[in-house]
């Protein structure tokens, strides 16, 4: 409910907070909150990365928690943003994704790209992106919410984090 009298703090996207959005979005691990099988929340660090064409993506292993929980219920929420050794935190900018996951199967078309494409981030993954258990996971974005640092709060799109 809004309350007119105290107008919102969150503004919306402008040229600048596009540009931070999707400076954040260029980082190798994330936090991906989901609904657990029991209809909780759960929360997990995950490798992040970028399709080709800008949408988030993420490879998991069958064994994490998560994939059983993405393939039972989509929605998730991911965050991505880093604090630094100075300063107090919560100025620090970070970027919360709403979105749907959705599996990319062995044999789609696009897996090979996404596998060399993924390897140019994640080098290390080269020991296991083949494993029969991993899969490449695109996550769709909805809506965001970028916090700027104090007093720096936006919503934006998801053609707001495409460049």
């Amino acid at each position: 409910m809004s309350n007119p009298a105290r107008p919102d703090p969150i503004q919306p996207a402008d040229d600048a907070a596009r540009a931070m959005a999707r400076a954040l979005l260029a980082v190798p691990h994330a936090a991906l909150a989901y609904l657990d099988p029991t209809g909780g929340p759960a929360i997990s660090r995950i490798a992040f990365g970028l399709c080709p064409n800008g949408q988030p993506m993420t490879l998991i292993s069958a064994l994490a928690p998560h994939f059983a929980a993405l393939k039972a219920d989509p929605r998730c929420s991911v965050m991505v943003g880093e604090v630094s050794v100075k300063g107090d935190p919560l100025t620090h900018p970070r970027l919360m994704i709403r979105a749907s996951a959705s599996f990319v199967a062995p044999d789609d078309p696009d897996r090979p790209t996404f596998r060399a494409h993924w390897l140019k981030g994640h080098s290390k993954a080269a020991l296991y992106i083949d494993f029969a258990d991993f899969a490449f996971v695109r996550l769709t974005p909805e809506s965001a919410l970028l916090n700027g640092g104090f007093g720096r709060a936006f919503r934006l799109t998801p053609a707001d984090l495409v460049a």
